[in-house]
């Protein structure tokens, strides 16, 4: 595999941006699945059979009755009122009321199962331990074992429509595989394996052809529905587990010690924000590109309603922190920028939100007009740096 290297500007869209809020969730179980249907009501499975339920964007969480003490892996729901859940033991739960009653059906095995999808209410998806992929054609009435060609441990799946979709899966010492079908399951190829350290834990797809797969150290990106898989980014220190694009751009992945990467440029670059927490993360989802939720160890559940917040090592300006005055602000042309100080001598910087230096100059007076009509547009830092002070601002460029 190659590694890409792009260089673009990393801008965020016109809004001030907070961190994570933690929610009560009222379990210490851990959650390892989180699925909406629409703006307010969303579930997440974890530990011991937990389901929780909330009707109010997360404000307020219910138990719901699973009858089962299992652990649950997977939550997905087919529409407003179809979900299921998959878990260990071959559990396979769903519900047609909206998760008022849970129902157990009959998956035929007992390998943890651990990710499950619907691409619509009667044809669905399951994928488990020793490579188990089971498929439903009738609402999981039945369920029908598929031939994976793998006896891997299969993480996550993700279909773009009842016959095109994907699988992930690792061995239990090293190596990985990602699979894939164009005729509803009846058939996988391999569309990448090797014997890297690393392992595959969760995948998702934007559109056909652009889909993202991270683990351990690495996400990688197709652009041509999975002939080729390009690694973006190296080196991380932390695993990941889990992938969430709300939009073809903007995209989400979350993983140990509390660690939520975003990228604003379909996976050029990633920043990292702050969640709050150093518990382990296992499951993302945003109802759109400015809420999302979060979920993992001891029962934890983050909520954001703005996008992420600002990377670390950016002072939060959402207040009243902006010690330089800017006006006009936003702008398309020409800002000035003025300073409380007069300085003999400071070094003004603009600075894009992955920490880049995109405009230095050198200025000796208390107002300076700057030229930004060149950059695209969005939200940038302004630093004035002399010998004893440092003074911040913020510009948005329309």
């Amino acid at each position: 595999m190659k590694k890409l290297f792009y260089i673009l500007a990393c801008v965020f869209p016109f809004s001030a941006f907070a961190q994570w809020d933690s929610l009560p969730s009222g379990t210490k179980n851990y959650l390892s699945s989180v699925h909406f249907t629409n703006a307010n009501i969303g579930y997440a499975v974890g530990d011991s059979g937990t389901i929780l339920k909330t009707i109010n964007g997360g404000t307020n969480w219910i138990k719901e009755s699973s009858g089962t003490k299992n652990e649950l892996n997977s939550v997905y729901f087919a529409d407003a009122n179809i979900g299921y859940i998959v878990g260990d033991s071959g559990t396979i739960l769903k519900t047609i009321n909206a998760g008022l009653t849970w129902v157990a059906l009959s998956s035929g095995t007992s390998v943890f199962l651990n990710s499950v999808s619907f691409p619509d209410t009667n044809i669905g998806y399951v994928a488990g331990e020793n490579g188990t992929i089971l498929k439903t054609n009738n609402g999981g009435t039945t369920w029908t074992v598929e031939s994976s060609g793998t006896d891997y441990w299969l993480s996550s799946l993700y279909f773009i429509n009842a016959d095109t979709g994907y699988v992930v899966g690792n061995a239990s010492s090293f190596g990985n595989i990602i699979l894939k079908t164009i005729n509803g399951g009846s058939n996988w190829t391999v569309s990448l394996s090797g014997g890297f350290i690393y392992h595959f834990y969760s995948i998702f797809f934007t559109d056909a052809n652009t889909g993202y797969v991270e683990g351990d150290v690495d996400i990688l990106k197709t652009i041509n529905g999975g002939t080729n898989w390009d690694t973006i980014t190296r080196g991380l220190t932390m695993p990941l587990n889990s992938v969430f694009f709300p939009n073809s751009d903007t995209g989400f992945t979350i993983g140990e010690n509390g660690i939520i990467l975003r990228t604003i440029n379909a996976g050029t670059n990633w920043s990292t924000l702050s969640s709050g927490t150093t518990d382990w993360l296992y499951s993302v989802y945003f109802v759109n590109s400015d809420t999302g939720y979060v979920v993992g160890d001891h029962g934890i559940i983050l909520k954001t309603t703005d996008g992420g917040g600002y990377p670390l090592g950016f002072p939060d300006l959402s207040s009243n922190h902006n010690t330089l005055n800017i006006h006009p602000n936003p702008s398309t042309n020409f800002v000035t920028i003025e300073t409380s100080a007069t300085p003999a001598q400071s070094q003004l910087s603009i600075i894009n939100l992955c920490g880049q230096e995109i405009l230095t100059r050198q200025i000796t007076g208390s107002k300076t007009q700057i030229d930004i009509s060149n950059l695209p547009s969005g939200v940038y830092f302004v630093r004035l740096t002399n010998d004893r002070t440092v003074e911040i601002g913020k510009v948005v460029k329309q």
